[in-house]
C-alpha cells in the first residue's frame, strides 16, 4: 500500500474479475473479499431476500455497509477505503490471494502467520472426505 492507500492490483485478477469490482469486509477472516461485479450482484440478492429476523438484517449490515467499488486506475492501481484497510489491518505490505470466482487482500504479516498456523492434517483429511 502507498501512503493514500492505494495498490497495485495484479493483472491476471483484475482480468478475472472484469474492469471494476467490489470489496467487502471478509465474513470469517480479518481480510477483505473482492468479487467480480456479477458474483456481488448475485450474493447482494440472496442477502437482501433475506428476513431482517435471525440474523438476516446483521449479515446485510456486515456486508452492505463495508462495500465499495474498486476501479483500477491507468498504472492498475486501486484505492481501499480507510475503514476497510482499518477492518483488515492493512499497512504497508499486503498480499492479494485468487480463490476462484473471487480474491482475498490479507495484510502480509497476517498471512505469513495464517500460513505457518495451518493444520495441514486436518486440511488434508477435509480433501479426503470431499474426495480430492
Amino acid at each position: 500500500l502507498d501512503a493514500k492507500g492505494r495498490m497495485s492490483f495484479p493483472t491476471k485478477l483484475r482480468d478475472i474479475l472484469g474492469g471494476e469490482f467490489i470489496v467487502t469486509k471478509s465474513i470469517n477472516q480479518k481480510c477483505l473479499t473482492i468479487y467480480s461485479k456479477p458474483e456481488w450482484e448475485k450474493l447482494a440478492e440472496k442477502i437482501a431476500q433475506l428476513p431482517d429476523s435471525k440474523g438476516g438484517l446483521d449479515i446485510k449490515r456486515w456486508l452492505f455497509s463495508g462495500a465499495g467499488e474498486l476501479v483500477p486506475d491507468k498504472q492498475g492501481r486501486v484505492l481501499i477505503p480507510c475503514d476497510l484497510r482499518d477492518f483488515a489491518g492493512l499497512t504497508k505490505d499486503v498480499v492479494v490471494i485468487g480463490l476462484d470466482d473471487k480474491a482475498e487482500i490479507w495484510d502480509k504479516g497476517k498471512w505469513d502467520e495464517k500460513q505457518q498456523n495451518m493444520d495441514m492434517s486436518a486440511m488434508l483429511a477435509a480433501m479426503q472426505e470431499l474426495g480430492i
